[in-house]
């Protein structure tokens, strides 16, 4: 047999530094996506203590390299003295701390420094002296410090950055000593595709922001819509109900003198101002119907459906191809158990909306639907279902939770429970308990619409 060969484990270090890697690479992505606030740095929203010191060590690390490589290019290739050369490169340097959290104010100082310095190397001769008015280590450190303002300040403030630059760059080529190759134009060149670059990723990343805070405002406005549309249609269907009962008020105190003989002139006189107060209510409930169907959508002629056409519901569900059954109590139809219209009503609607999610997103699966009377005065509704007997497309099991909306609001109606929720066998469960008691049943509901 050949000897399986074991390759070698990772080292400790090689690990931590593919970690920290990859931290840095989410930070600068978050960061990215969501500019920082002005007087924070680049990674302040960044889970990590490392992460969140990465722009620090980077201007640390910055300034510390081109600081020594300044000095030493001053004294040595221009010729500078020593104090002067120090007090020019910390002055052009060191303002590069800043640059993490205040890039314009880091600016206002480096840009004075470099055409202080390019001064100082107007009258230096030194043996090597090659480049002006711009030396390497500027270069370097003002083309950092143009991807800093980039990413943080307005395209306002960039575009007079940039002119800036050029302004001094080219004012200085106007005494520019003879022999010297300039750097001006590779410095404006340089800083403006940093600039601009740079401000392209920062505006891409605030409308990638304001895009998701629209998309989120929208969402809310979608579900507040669909809320007021549920409630509107609610109090669409219970005007029926209600209009029904007004009805039969209006017609039996307009009949009360004919039908009761001898009926005194006082009780004649209350009948008569019970009918006017039901028709004036009729009256405006008319008025109510016509701005909830403002929209020009014109309203169901049949009569609102209740209890006794929940077996037609499941039978259409069934037709649908979803192996549904009913359990309904006898006396809650044609018993002695009085349901309210507006309970019968709710129910009905509650066992719709629980059978249309199941053919939406569980075709197939087997549902069963009960109502009863649980003995205490509310009426139990429950639909429940297995898991989808056939695989469900992602277009299709994707829901807006529009229908759970209808329910609640259905329940809320009534006063009463509802609880809704997955189930460990990968089905799902609706139960509403509604009241049938009449004084519950509209108006005692705190919050219902």
């Amino acid at each position: 047999m050949r000897a399986i060969e074991k390759r070698p484990a990772p080292r400790r270090w090689a690990v931590r530094l593919r970690d920290w890697s990859r931290v840095a690479l989410q930070a600068l992505e978050a960061t990215f996506a969501t500019p920082a606030a002005p007087g924070s740095a680049p990674f302040a929203g960044a889970s990590s203590r490392w992460a969140r010191l990465l722009p620090y060590g980077f201007g640390v690390a910055l300034v510390a390299s081109l600081l020594p490589v300044t000095v030493h290019l001053l004294v040595h290739d221009y010729d500078v003295p020593g104090a002067l050369a120090g007090a020019l490169a910390t002055a052009q340097t060191a303002p590069l701390l800043l640059a993490a959290t205040r890039p314009l104010h880091a600016w206002w100082i480096v840009l004075p420094a470099d055409v202080a310095g390019a001064l100082v190397l107007l009258a230096s001769d030194g043996p090597r002296a090659q480049l002006w008015p711009w030396t390497p280590p500027v270069v370097v450190g003002y083309c950092a410090l143009m991807v800093a303002l980039g990413l943080r300040e307005p395209r306002r403030t960039l575009v007079g950055v940039w002119l800036a630059t050029g302004a001094a760059g080219y004012l200085l080529e106007v005494v520019r000593p003879y022999g010297d190759p300039g750097v001006t134009t590779l410095l404006f060149v340089l800083s403006g595709m940093l600039l601009l670059l740079t401000s392209a990723v920062r505006a891409r990343a605030e409308a990638q922001r304001r895009l998701a805070e629209q998309e989120t405002i929208s969402e809310a406005e979608r579900a507040r819509r669909t809320l007021l549309e549920e409630r509107a249609r609610i109090a669409r269907e219970l005007h029926d109900v209600v209009a029904h009962h007004m009805s039969v008020i209006t017609v039996q105190a307009d009949s009360a003198p004919y039908r009761i003989p001898e009926l005194p002139e006082a009780a004649r006189e209350e009948f008569a101002s019970i009918a006017g107060s039901a028709r004036e209510s009729l009256a405006e409930m008319r008025r109510l119907l016509v701005v909830l169907r403002s929209d020009g959508g014109e309203g169901e002629r049949a009569p609102q459906p209740g209890l006794d056409r929940l077996q037609q519901l499941v039978e259409a569900t069934v037709r649908a191809g979803v192996p549904a059954e009913l359990s309904l109590a006898a006396e809650l139809v044609d018993g002695p158990t009085e349901v309210p219209q507006a309970v019968g009503l709710s129910a009905y609607r509650i066992v719709q909306e629980a059978l249309a999610n199941v053919v939406r997103h569980a075709p197939g699966a087997p549902t069963r639907v009960s109502v009863r009377e649980d003995g205490s005065g509310l009426l139990t509704v429950l639909v429940v279902n297995g898991p989808a007997g056939e695989p469900v497309s992602p277009l299709e099991g994707s829901g807006t939770g529009h229908g759970l909306v209808g329910m609640r609001e259905r329940v809320r109606l009534t006063g009463g429970t509802l609880d809704t929720g997955p189930l460990a066998d990968g089905g799902f469960r609706v139960a509403a308990a509604l009241p049938l008691g009449t004084g519950d049943a509209v108006g005692e509901t705190p919050g219902a619409a």
